[in-house]
């Protein structure tokens, strides 16, 4: 499959940040084109509507966790494992559209909610086979729901822990052992 243009790539980059950082309203056309360093025409040329920006980031969450399932799955640590320890945020590719589709659904597009229930299940279904069943299954999702919540709530008072280094080592050793096929 050939890349995108570049320019395509900025347009849909630029509409990503301003979602993770004004949300859905503030992504117009003309804030999401001067963003990007384009003309309004420029950003019409690749994407004719909000609609198709707003589609194409899903298109974007998907290839990303197509990537993200294949890396689950082959990860040399385990399924489990990487699972636990990705679901503290980066701010990687992933994570970035994963906020802004989030976004998108908070302000109700039925894509992005789509999107995301769709992202849900395609983890679940990559962990499944690698826990003793479904009650270990729902540890592991916890646990990572867990790890992303206070993750993205850091710098809150609200926040919890995220454990890194030998804490996240232990945490991950404890829930692979509670969750053993």
């Amino acid at each position: 499959m050939s890349r995108p243009p570049l320019a395509r790539e900025k347009v849909l980059d630029a509409f990503e940040q301003i979602m993770i950082d004004d949300g859905e309203r503030a992504a117009t056309l003309e804030a999401t084109a001067r963003a990007a360093g384009v003309s309004k025409g420029g950003l019409l040329y690749h994407f004719g509507t909000k609609e198709a920006l707003e589609l194409a980031l899903v298109a974007r969450l998907s290839v990303l966790v197509d990537e993200d399932i294949a890396a689950i799955i082959t990860a040399d640590e385990g399924p489990v494992a990487y699972f636990m320890r990705s679901s503290a945020m980066e701010s990687s590719a992933l994570d970035r559209v994963l906020i802004a589709v989030s976004r998108l659904a908070q302000g109700g597009n039925t894509h992005a909610v789509s999107a995301l229930h769709d992202v849900r299940e395609r983890w679940s279904n990559a962990i499944r086979p690698h826990v003793a069943d479904e009650t270990a299954h729902d540890l592991v999702m916890l646990v990572s729901d867990g790890l992303y919540y206070n993750n993205a709530l850091a710098g809150s008072a609200v926040a919890g822990p995220v454990p890194t280094g030998p804490a996240m080592d232990a945490l991950i050793k404890l829930v692979e052992r509670a969750t053993r096929t």
